[in-house]
């Protein structure tokens, strides 16, 4: 055959053959190695999705220390009435929530323990037990005329105490109005700058909050921050207010020896989340 030297065609000298198996048995292994690295490529990627789909504390070695956030429940808005705006759409000019009030009151978290004297009766709680939050006399029966001169209509509560020992309670005040919720939140002093007017039950001395993550905001809801001040009692008391169109929302955390920032902060925005 033309192309091909003499000595492949001698007596006794094997034919090309073989050489076509070597190149057979070259591409075989050449497969086996392909196949083998695909499947190897495949389990990697199979294994990173896994990886970006697990949370990064079920991953041996990348677990991290708590942060201090507690486990709330999945947080939803309750429904509106057919036909009714949100509170800071531009047609309700009243600032209204039409929501039931005592669905906007923040959930416990996961492991608390609820406290069954702020669910009041039907939930609503009546505005002594609201009062009985501030420690003196005096300013629970002044602060209860101002509610009465405004016209309160309601107050949701709702509280706990967590395994750490942290005391939680959230009040929402509504009013008719965010004009009148306005007069009470800042018209008589009640958020002043420096401290609160009305000092509530553990924290005789308090003075604005200047670590507040100014970050942590929500749209149109305002807020004013306090934190007791050294020397503490037996408990240290963070306290917020809130203003959120009608409704004026008071937040007061407590715990023995120092009330952690991190589960206040937490509590605050999502508190203002679901009035905003």
């Amino acid at each position: 055959m033309p192309g091909l030297p003499p000595a492949a065609y001698a007596e006794g000298q094997p034919s090309p053959a073989p050489a076509v198996k070597k190149d057979r048995r070259v591409l075989r292994a050449v497969l086996r190695w392909t196949a083998a690295v695909t499947v190897f490529a495949a389990l990697g990627a199979s294994t990173a999705y896994g990886i970006t789909r697990m949370e990064r504390t079920d991953v041996p070695g990348l677990a991290t220390e708590s942060d201090g956030r507690w486990d709330y429940p999945r947080l939803t808005r309750p429904p509106l009435p057919q036909g009714s705006p949100r509170p800071f759409a531009e047609e309700n000019l009243a600032g209204a929530h039409y929501a039931d009030l005592r669905e906007l009151v923040l959930p416990a978290p996961r492991g608390a323990k609820v406290d069954p004297v702020l669910k009041g009766e039907d939930g609503w709680l009546p505005t002594k037990d609201f009062l009985a939050e501030y420690a003196s006399k005096e300013d629970r029966e002044e602060f209860a005329q101002t509610l009465v001169d405004n016209g309160l209509r309601h107050v949701a509560a709702r509280g706990w105490t967590t395994p750490d020992g942290t005391h939680t309670r959230i009040y929402l005040l509504q009013f008719g109005t965010a004009a009148v919720e306005e007069n009470v939140y800042r018209g008589d002093g009640l958020t002043a700058f420096r401290a609160p007017k009305y000092a509530v039950r553990g924290a005789t001395e308090s003075g604005t909050d200047d670590a507040y993550p100014p970050a942590a905001r929500v749209e149109d809801v305002r807020r004013t921050v306090y934190t007791e001040t050294k020397p503490y009692g037996p408990e240290q008391v963070r306290q917020a207010y809130l203003s959120a169109g009608d409704t004026m929302a008071l937040i007061v955390q407590s715990r023995k020896g120092h009330a952690e920032a991190v589960p206040f902060q937490q509590t605050v925005t999502l508190q203002s989340q679901l009035l905003g």
